[in-house]
């Protein structure tokens, strides 16, 4: 699977895994000290919907499109606002023609004090990139294999923050690089916020990776699934998965609200559906 943010920007697939990020950003604000956000697959931070990749797939009108300007229900409407807010200051007033990707969501949320660094390894878009953050002070953006960052750039000085992992899945094994990933970055800050995307098509490597996960005997892990159809029998996303390890207190009762609400939104066929799962081993939890 080729997932290069450029095509598939405002799919459903990035509502829903934005839409986790935000709250999970709009948490680290409730308290004063700085936090750093490290985004390890960082893509080009903003995407044209009328250009060509977007265009090509057209993936973005059963996404954003569905939920921009849709009518929401009270809590939702406030817990979607962060991340709302974010696709309508990349845009002009009432239009949807940009998509910010997680770079740029995260930006758009973040206060003085607090810093992102965004890593992206193709040079293209790393160089799009750092254009666009040209002389922003609080963003640093790396030339570099994200998976790299799982190692040398953590701990953060701030020591409180967010770690987003969101692997284009171009290669044959990302599942397996992201639990041993996962694995080697907990060891180096066990107390940071770890949220590691996936898709939902390879449900065997899904398993596996799963169940990586729960052997590491981590404490406090959900796992977020959102089905946008009931499985393919041809190898098609039919879903979007999260990891999110030290999740706020606040995460699944957040989400327990968000994700009812956008299911009818962005559900594609009979068999939709979504599912928040505790990955937490008992030992770890005792």
């Amino acid at each position: 699977m080729n997932y290069r943010h450029a095509f598939h920007a405002g799919n459903f697939a990035d509502v829903v895994k934005h839409a986790i990020l935000a709250r999970l950003v709009d948490y680290l604000k409730r308290k004063d000290k700085a936090f750093r956000v490290i985004d390890t697959h960082a893509g080009t931070g903003l995407y044209d919907l009328q250009a060509d990749p977007s265009q090509r797939t057209g993936e973005y009108e059963a996404g954003i499109s569905r939920l921009f300007g849709a009518s929401l229900q009270e809590p939702v409407r406030q817990l979607l606002a962060p991340y709302l807010d974010a696709v309508a200051a990349a845009n002009p007033p009432g239009a949807l023609r940009h998509y910010p990707g997680s770079p740029a969501i995260v930006r758009h949320l973040m206060r003085k004090q607090d810093r992102l660094t965004a890593i992206e390894r193709h040079p293209q878009d790393a160089r799009l990139l750092a254009d666009r953050f040209a002389g922003d002070h609080q963003v640093r953006v790396i030339e570099l294999d994200g998976w790299l960052a799982l190692g040398a750039h953590l701990p953060p000085k701030e020591k409180r923050g967010l770690v987003l992992v969101d692997p284009p899945f171009e290669e044959a094994d990302e599942f397996g690089r992201l639990a041993e990933g996962l694995a080697r970055a907990v060891r180096r800050w066990p107390g940071g916020i770890y949220a590691l995307w996936y898709p939902i098509k390879d449900r065997a490597a899904l398993a596996d990776f799963r169940d990586s996960v729960i052997a590491l005997g981590l404490p406090k892990v959900l796992d977020i699934r959102f089905h946008i159809r009931q499985p393919s029998r041809v190898a098609r996303l039919d879903g979007t998965g999260m990891v999110v390890v030290n999740p706020p207190f606040t995460l699944e009762a957040d989400l327990g609200a968000i994700l009812p609400a956008l299911l009818p939104l962005l559900a594609d066929e009979r068999g939709a559906g979504f599912s928040i799962e505790s990955l937490a081993t008992e030992k770890a939890g005792a």
